[in-house]
Formats: structure tokens, sequence, C-alpha cells
């Protein structure tokens, strides 16, 4: 049977630190695609506060949450045990895309240990903020047990690749790649 939880504590907050990745989805207003991204390694999510997450939102293929995210800013962080005792926990909130230029932006930025996240230091584009308004789990059974490998090598080569370009190449990149949504909303 599922709980609702008042807020992040202690112990909830170990859990969450232990899982190997996370998962975030989101929604346009009307219509549209809805979006759901695997994100990690977990080093690139920051517990803020018990009602309170972060986490870093780097250059990719697409940029769904951050147009759904200016358009509504509803949002839901998924995580799943997929060692030990079966759970998935979802936090449902408010989120924020802070761009670097934003305030909050270096404040939020500075509590990531961007060295231990491949490729953060040149390709990370925002921090995303969320107020968290709902904390439930579920049983999770139907989630495999898997074990972790380690992080793949791909998304440190890429960034290194583009840096290999220019100092240039990343921010091209991302104003061609990352502009809007594949629904044509605005996004960077």
């Amino acid at each position: 049977m599922g709980k609702i939880y008042p807020e992040i504590d202690a112990k909830l907050e170990r859990w969450i630190k232990r899982q190997p990745m996370f998962f975030v989805a989101t929604a346009p207003e009307l219509g549209g695609h809805v979006n759901v991204s695997p994100k990690g390694p977990m080093e690139s999510l920051c517990l803020v506060g018990p009602h309170t997450i972060a986490y870093l939102d780097q250059i990719g293929s697409g940029a769904e949450t951050l147009a759904h995210l200016r358009e509504n800013g509803r949002i839901c962080v998924m995580l799943c045990a997929f060692q030990g005792p079966p759970r998935i926990v979802r936090l449902h909130g408010r989120g924020q895309v802070l761009l670097p230029e934003s305030d909050g932006y270096d404040a939020l930025h500075t509590a990531f240990d961007v060295a231990a996240i491949p490729g953060a230091e040149h390709a990370t584009r925002a921090v995303i903020r969320v107020e968290v308004d709902r904390i439930a789990d579920s049983c999770g059974y139907g989630v495999p047990l898997m074990a972790f490998e380690g992080q793949r090598p791909q998304a440190e080569a890429w960034v290194e690749h583009m840096l290999a370009k220019g100092a240039a190449a990343l921010p091209e990149y991302a104003a061609a790649h990352n502009s809007e949504s594949i629904d044509g909303m605005p996004a960077l």
C-alpha cells in the first residue's frame, strides 16, 4: 500500500541518494506530447530542503522539460528501487527553469559537485528547481531487479568532442537543437 509523506525527511533522502537514476515527467497544458526523461547520475540531483529538490539540466537532444516547465510548471520526479526492497517514489510539484543568468542559479549550482558529473562542467544549460507538493511511494513490484554496472561514457565523450570543435560548439548546438520543443514550444 502506498504512503503519502509530509516531507522529504532524512530517511527518504538516504533512500533517494542510493538510487542510480531518476526520471522526470512533464506535459504541455493542452495537447502536445507528454515527455518522460531518464536523468542521472544521482549527483545531478540535489535535495535542497524538505519540500525542494533541484537537478542539473544538461544540453541534450531535446528540450521538452524546459518548454513544458516554462508553460505550466508541472513536473513529477520518479525514482525506482532496482535493487533491494521494491519501491517507487514520486515527487510531484512545480518546476522552475533557472538559466545561468537567472536569479538563484548560482546559489543552487554551487550545491552540486559538478566535477563528479560527466560533462556537466561544460554542458549544463539550466538548473531545475522543484517545489514539491506531493511526496508518495508505491509498491514497485513491477520494477525488475537490475545490477548497476556503471555510467555510460558517451555523454562525457560527446562533450569532449564538441569542445574540441571550439568554445562556441556547445552553445551553437543548444541554439540549434534546444530552442524549442518537438511541439514548437519555446524552450531555450
